[in-house]
Parts: structure tokens; sequence; C-alpha cells
């Protein structure tokens, strides 16, 4: 006798082959997400071709970024990385049927935010249909390349679709791009890069969360290791390329003390990195219990005060932030390198930044969140 669990799936397996009209139908996104072929596999990941429609999105964002369109090549992303407020795409593209059921608990992670990180979908025919989009918008808009996903995440190694598109960029002038990646594979486009800098406004951006390796393990499991990545913006810099440190996200009461900002603006100077920029964490209920079960398992003492905090709010308070702020212009000042206004890729920002003035001592550490 089929035990309840086993009569339970054959049913619905039946119920899914003699009664199709009962199954929701799926459209937009979600529809090609279900039509879309397996084409590869890696540790614990599973690779789909996605035939999209668009590459090029306008971009709405609750953090009022000045950048106008973005592009991402994959859907997912293979780094993992704990604080990853991305996660949410996969919810409207993931096929409901192929997840088991939410979990009523807000501590548990749903299960598509879990997919995002090992079903990730590779966007087919990208360089054309960004020949046909770049036609349609003022070249003087903003366009950053790898805000929901990493460009430059392992797979691209085999796939090249962000390599096709840094091709199209290469034969046309006068755009503003900003790249963000946490990837060292963005030196082998070196070449590409150096043509669509000639003639376009180009902004490279490397994120380093941490220069401590076992947290950044921790934190961003499948990412390259911190030094390779301060490596890398020595490379892009000796090859003439505007490329600067994001140490984002800030992680209050781990990464977000003066010693931990001073001591990555150091590096960043070292590395003769363009600019610096550090920016708090902000928690989206898609990443919140991801994120949390890492400061539970390595920060418990911490866990009441997240918990607490990101409650009622995905952002951190203005008092928070404007130390923030504080602390980061100091170690630019300190460690003479420019910084940035935002986290935007502000491609406008490139030329007038300039050398800043020495300061006194660092702003006082307050509490957490505080």
């Amino acid at each position: 006798m089929l035990q309840g669990e086993q009569k339970a799936k054959l049913e619905a397996s039946s119920a899914d082959t003699l009664f199709p009209i009962l199954q929701p139908a799926l459209t937009g996104i979600a529809r090609l997400a279900s039509q879309a072929p397996h084409t590869d596999d890696g540790h614990l990941i599973e690779f789909h071709a996605l035939a999209a429609r668009s590459i090029l999105n306008k971009s709405i964002s609750r953090r009022q970024l000045s950048l106008a369109y973005s592009i991402n090549p994959y859907r997912g992303c293979e780094f993992a990385c704990r604080y990853c407020y991305a996660r949410y795409t996969h919810e409207f593209l993931t096929p409901p049927s192929t997840l088991p059921p939410i979990s009523p608990d807000p501590t548990q992670p749903q299960p598509w935010a879990t997919a995002f990180e090992h079903t990730i979908y590779l966007k087919q025919n990208a360089a054309w249909l960004l020949e046909q989009e770049l036609r349609k918008i003022d070249p003087v808009e903003e366009i950053a390349l790898g805000t929901a996903t990493d460009p430059y995440q392992p797979i691209e190694r085999r796939a090249r679709i962000t390599r096709s598109l840094l091709e199209v960029f290469a034969r046309r002038s006068g755009y503003r791009l900003g790249i963000v990646t946490k990837s060292t594979l963005i030196l082998r486009d070196i070449d590409l890069l150096t043509r669509i800098a000639q003639r376009n406004t180009l902004v490279l951006h490397l994120t380093i969360t941490t220069p401590d390796a076992q947290l950044a393990r921790l934190l961003e499991p499948r990412a390259p290791r911190p030094d390779l990545r301060f490596d890398a913006v020595r490379q892009l810099r000796q090859a003439g390329l505007t490329t600067g440190i994001l140490c984002s996200p800030l992680l209050p009461g781990i990464t977000d003390t003066t010693a931990a900002v001073d001591r990555m603006a150091a590096r960043a100077a070292a590395a003769n990195a363009s600019f610096f920029s550090a920016q708090p964490l902000f928690l989206k209920s898609c990443s919140r219990p991801t994120y949390l079960r890492f400061v539970s398992e390595h920060f418990p003492t911490l866990l009441p005060l997240y918990e607490d905090h990101f409650r009622t709010s995905d952002f951190a308070q203005d008092p928070y932030r404007s130390r923030i702020r504080a602390l980061v212009l100091d170690a630019c000042r300190r460690h003479q390198i420019p910084t940035r206004s935002t986290d935007a890729l502000l491609t406008r920002e490139t030329h007038p930044l300039k050398k800043l003035p020495p300061s006194s001592e660092p702003p006082a550490q307050r509490r957490l969140f505080a």
C-alpha cells in the first residue's frame, strides 16, 4: 500500500495529466520560464535557456538611483550572497508547479528565494535584442549592467552572454554604461572594455564587502576571494579604465565600524581605485530569512537587534545612514581617495571627482542602527 505522501504525489501527478484545465494558465515571464529548456548543470545548479523578449529594462528604484536602464544577462545568480535583494525576481519566474508549498513561517526562505541561486536562466539572443533596443533610447541616459544578477557569474565563462553585450557597446559611441560585479572574470574582457571606454563613458564597479576571506566565504559563498577582487581593480586601473570599489552593503555590527571602513578605504587606495563607496544594508523580505539565518549562526548576539529593526523596515533609518556617510567620507579623506554620493552608477561623477582635504578625528561610533 502506498504511504500517504507517495499517494498524494501520485494523485497530484494524475490530476496534472488528466485535468490540465484545472492547472493555472501561465503568462508573461512565468510562461517563458516554463518553456525554457534545460541546457546545463553545475554544482547543485540547473541552467535553462530563456527566450527573453527584452534585454533593456526601464529602472524603477525605491532607493532613487539615478540610472535609467538596466541590463541583466541572467536570471538568478550563482554567488548566493546571503543579503541579496534580488531574490524576489524568481517569484515571478519560477513555474509554481515546480516549487514546494509556500512556507507560512517568515523565518524560512520562500522556495523561489532559494531557487534564485540554484536555477539560473540564460537570456537568449541578448546581443540582438540590445542592438534593437538601443536604437529607441537617448544615449545620455545611464545604463547599468548587473543590477539583479552578476554579469560575470561562473556560467558566463561558457555562455559569454555578457561579452556579447559588450561587443554591441564596443561598436557604438556616446553611451553611459556602468558595470557592477564581484567577479574577476571581468578581466577577460579588458579588450572590449578598453574599446568601449574610448568612445563612451564607462565606469566599472567591483563589489568587495569585506577584506576578510573567511567572512566573505560565509556571506558570498561562491564569489571570488576579496584579495583576487582587489587585484582585479589594480589590473583594470592599469588598463586605464575607471574602476571603483563598492563596499556594499555595510553590515551593522559586523563591517560598519570605523576601523572596518577605514581598512577598506586603505585597501581601495592601495589598489589605485578610482573611487570608494559604501552603503548600509537594506534587507528586503525576500532575503531576510537567508540573511538572518547567517546572523543567527555566526553573530547570534546581534540577532535580536536585527530582528527588531527589520521587522518594520527594509531600510536603515536616517540617523544611521548619516553616520555611515560621515564614516565613509572621513575614511576617503584620510586615504586621499575620491568617494561617490550614492551607490548609483553615477557616470556623470567620474570627471568632477577630486582628492578630498584631510580631516581631523573620525566620527564616534554609536549604537547599532543609530
